[in-house]
This record gives C-alpha cells, sequence and structure tokens, in this order.
C-alpha cells in the first residue's frame, strides 16, 4: 500500500460504528459467516503464505492456524445468541421489584496489531472476538510476515464490507500514525517493548489495552517422570514453528542426574520427529528473517552444545539445539528465546527451581512434568504465570473455555472463546427504577432524622455469615429433604 491516512481509516471505521453497521446479532452473525467462507475458500492460500514467510509445513498451518480460527468462529456463532443476551445479576432484598442485569456492549473501532509467528491465527483470532461483540475493526498485520499481510490486505475486501473490517498494511511508520489516533481498544500481539510502546499511545487516549505478550516460559522437569513421554511433549512444543511460538517451553529446569537420560530421550525424539537430518524435513520451519537468525544463532554459543548445534544461514535453518552447563548470566537465560534452542539450566531442588521462576518477570506458561502431587501444588500455589499445564505442552491454548493471556510482564487481559468476546464488550451497568417504591425509597430524602438512618441502616448494612450456621443449616435443609423423599417413597410402597 502506498501512503495511508490513518485518520480517515479510523474515521471511516467511527461512521461505521455509529450508523450501527456492525450492532445488530444479524450483522455480526454475516460477518462471521463471510469469515468463516473466506478461510474456508481461501485456505491454501494463506497456507501458501505463511509457508513462503516461515516454510511453516502444511500440517502446522492448517491443524494450529487455519482450523483453529474456524473452529473458532463455529464456536461464536454456536454462543452468540447467549453471550450478547443481557445478564440478570443478584441483588438486595430491598431491590425487589427493581429490574438489575449487565449488558454486553460493543467498544466502537477496535485496532488489532497482529504478529508475524502466527500470523493468521494472532489476526483472525482476535478479530473474532472483536466482530462477535460488535465492534468495527482495523487490522495492521505484521510487515515481518510479508506474504501473509499482503494476502490478508487482499482478500478482506473480498469478503466483508470494508467500512467495517479494514486492513493496512506498512511499517513502523504506519504504526506509530495510526497509535496516535483515538480507539476504543487496542489488541497488540508482540514483544514487551513494543507492548509498552502500545500502552503509552492509549494511555494519550484512556484506551483499554489487551496485551499479548511472551517472555521465558519455563518447564520443570522432575527426576521421576517417564522421559520418552516428556521428551515427545517438549520437543513437539518447542519445535513447533522453528521454536517461534510465545509459550514454547523457553528453557528446561531439571536435577543434574536427569541429564544423560534426558538429553538421550531427546535426542532419538529429534530422529523420530525429524530424520537423521533434520534440515531435509519438510515438518521443520525456518527462522523468520536474518535478523532473528542471527540472534538466535549467537544465542548458541552460551554453555555447551548437547545436542544439534547445526545451521545454514542461506536457508535461516537452524537445528534442534539443547544446551547444557548454561548459567543464570547468559544471555540464553535472559532474554525470550524464540527458537528452536533449548537450554537445560539445573537446580538442586524444586526450592530453587520456584526460586528461579519467581525471579524473572511472570512468564506466558508454566510446564511442571511431575508424578508428584505435592510438586505440582507447590508450583500451583507457589508461582504466577498466565497459564500452567502439568504433565504436557501448550495444551491451555486449545481450549476454548479456558483464558489466553498473560500476567506482569508477559502481558493483561486475555481471549479466546468466550474471553474474547467480553475483552472486545464493555458490560454496563444497569437498573430499571419502580416509580411504584417510591415510599419504600423515599427514606433517602432529606429531611433527615436519626429514625430515616436507623431504618437505612437497618435495610442496607451486611451482616458477615457465619459459616458454621451456614453449613449446619445446609445440613438440616439435607437431613428434611431426605426425610421428606423417605415419606414419599414409604407411601408409595404402601399403595
Amino acid at each position: 500500500m502506498g501512503d495511508i491516512d490513518a485518520t480517515a481509516v479510523v474515521k471511516r471505521a467511527r461512521d461505521a460504528f455509529r450508523a450501527g453497521k456492525t450492532k445488530s446479532i444479524e450483522s455480526r452473525r454475516k460477518l462471521l459467516h463471510d469469515m468463516l467462507r473466506m478461510v474456508t475458500e481461501k485456505e491454501q492460500d494463506f497456507v501458501d503464505a505463511m509457508h513462503r514467510d516461515l516454510k511453516k509445513p502444511r500440517f502446522e498451518s492448517v491443524s494450529y492456524e487455519i482450523d483453529y480460527s474456524k473452529n473458532e468462529i463455529i464456536n461464536t456463532l454456536n454462543n452468540l445468541d447467549d453471550w450478547t443476551k443481557s445478564q440478570k445479576v443478584e441483588k438486595p432484598f430491598y431491590m425487589i421489584g427493581v429490574p438489575t442485569y449487565v449488558q454486553p456492549q460493543p467498544y466502537g473501532v477496535v485496532l488489532i496489531i497482529g504478529a508475524w509467528n502466527y500470523p493468521h491465527q494472532l489476526t483472525i483470532q482476535p478479530l473474532i472476538g472483536a466482530i462477535a461483540a460488535g465492534n468495527t475493526v482495523i487490522i495492521k498485520p505484521s510487515e515481518i510476515a510479508h506474504e501473509y499481510a499482503t494476502l490478508l490486505a487482499k482478500i478482506i475486501p473480498q469478503y466483508f464490507d470494508n467500512d467495517c473490517v479494514q486492513v493496512v498494511t506498512g511499517g513502523v511508520s504506519l504504526t506509530t500514525n495510526l497509535l496516535k489516533e483515538k480507539f476504543d481498544h487496542i489488541l497488540y500481539t508482540g514483544s514487551s517493548g513494543v507492548g509498552k510502546i502500545v500502552m503509552r499511545a492509549a494511555a494519550d487516549h484512556l484506551t483499554p489495552v489487551t496485551l499479548e505478550l511472551g517472555g521465558k516460559s519455563p518447564c520443570f522437569i522432575d527426576d521421576n517422570v517417564d522421559v520418552n513421554v516428556v521428551a515427545h511433549r517438549l520437543i513437539w512444543a518447542k519445535m513447533m514453528n522453528a521454536g517461534q511460538t510465545c509459550i514454547a517451553p523457553d528453557y528446561v529446569l531439571c536435577h543434574q542426574s536427569m541429564n544423560e537420560k534426558l538429553l538421550s530421550a531427546i535426542a532419538q525424539t529429534i530422529k523420530d520427529f525429524y530424520g537423521e537430518d533434520p534440515k531435509t524435513s519438510p515438518d521443520l520451519g525456518r527462522i523468520i528473517n536474518d535478523r532473528h537468525f542471527q540472534r538466535v544463532l549467537g544465542l548458541t554459543k552460551c554453555g555447551r552444545i548437547a545436542v544439534g548445534g547445526d545451521s545454514d544461514a542461506s536457508q535461516r535453518y537452524i537445528a534442534p539445539t539443547v544446551l547444557v552447563d548454561v548459567e543464570e548470566t547468559d544471555s540464553v537465560m535472559q532474554d525470550e528465546i524464540f527458537g528452536p534452542v533449548l537450554p537445560i539450566f539445573n537446580i538442586d531442588d524444586v526450592d530453587k527451581a520456584i526460586e528461579v521462576i519467581n525471579s524473572k518477570a511472570k512468564p506466558l506458561a508454566l510446564y511442571v512434568f511431575s508424578r508428584s502431587k505435592d510438586v505440582i501444588r507447590r508450583f500451583t500455589e507457589e508461582t504466577t504465570s498466565g497459564g500452567l499445564v502439568t504433565n504436557d505442552c501448550l495444551l491451555q491454548a486449545s481450549i476454548e473455555t479456558l483464558p489466553f493471556g498473560g500476567v506482569g510482564g508477559s502481558g493483561m487481559g486475555a481471549y479466546h472463546g468466550r474471553f474474547s468476546f467480553d475483552t472486545f464488550s464493555h458490560k454496563r451497568s444497569c437498573v430499571n427504577g419502580n416509580p411504584g417504591l417510591e415510599k419504600l425509597f423515599s427514606m433517602r430524602y432529606p429531611p433527615f432524622s436519626e429514625r430515616k438512618m436507623n431504618f437505612m441502616q437497618w435495610l442496607l448494612n451486611k451482616k458477615l455469615k457465619n459459616r458454621f450456621l451456614s453449613f449446619t443449616f445446609k445440613l438440616a435443609l439435607l437431613a428434611a429433604l431426605a426425610g421428606v423423599l423417605f415419606m414419599i417413597l414409604g407411601n408409595v410402597n404402601e399403595r
């Protein structure tokens, strides 16, 4: 695209929103059906674009991006009527006869800034929620995944009313100009550095943001596990998309006594997955560009290479690589790796593992492999992360009933499934006053008196529940119901 007038783009979207083009449930359904048709009909085009950008295997493109978004659209269509309904809420007894409810409303104009590593999933996924909630949307795909961004800009106008969904392509200057405009919600996926820039720009307009960032997601491996199972799940998660996955296991924490058998199992797993020479495997992607290739390659100089280590700059290829003897101060243990390099950092015990995790920024994901319920309990209770998976990896992102998002340095806000709809919806509190209760509510009016205040205190003041009495009452109620049931059954039997 040539020079883009960011102000005109946002005005077009805002005019469409104010005209109510995306407000009705019918219009939202149509847009979602149009999206499903687009993803279905253009599947191969999307697959080809991602292969050109990342050499992404067809299996990964279809399974983890295309089908992923199809299922999300279908789930949203299946639940849209329920999600968009006003939700009744509990209320105090003196509000009987006064309807109170929460009304989900669209924010207005939403900006989605996509990422290059999963260019389809991380653009279409939030788009689904934004449309379902009734917003107009401006998509800024990552220019780093150039082939996908170009394709999306071409395809979107073929399927959508371009007043409702627009795609703008360009580099940093375009993003900078967009962020000067007022949006009603911004969702950004990418690095924490750019996330801070987005948040600062949003603050000028008091615009709410959802930041899907990343960080170093640790993987603790206990000494009581089946190392072959662990190696399969660990290497599958780490090497997917050539390690360029925000929730990939970033580093391993284990006792030194585990090194030999774990390395043996990992080496065999890599051979099972990608053959004797992973470079020739069609199932292993490539690093996105030369800059990232050089960055990741530099990390392999930390510690000692125990598995892999091969590279080819002409193909941006780095073999699945495992490092040992790394120090906590090494660069590979400081910043997110985002490549097919896995350092193993040895610790003495669970206490030290938890200390290492808690000494760093809160991660987007935490993985714990252990057969000990107590070990799992400790990581559950003594650490914080966006998601926690025990004895497997990545599964948290595939379950639509779980919120996907970070905490602290790994992001803020969450989406997927119902959580996407909620992220892009304002929850308006609604109370429909009842003129017939004027006498009761007149106690709030001047002139004030002790009698009025005493009545208001009796009416409004809450009391702490007696948990023991509450339990006893429930037990008594259950016993009474059981007694009634036995009486009924007794009468039936007598007949």
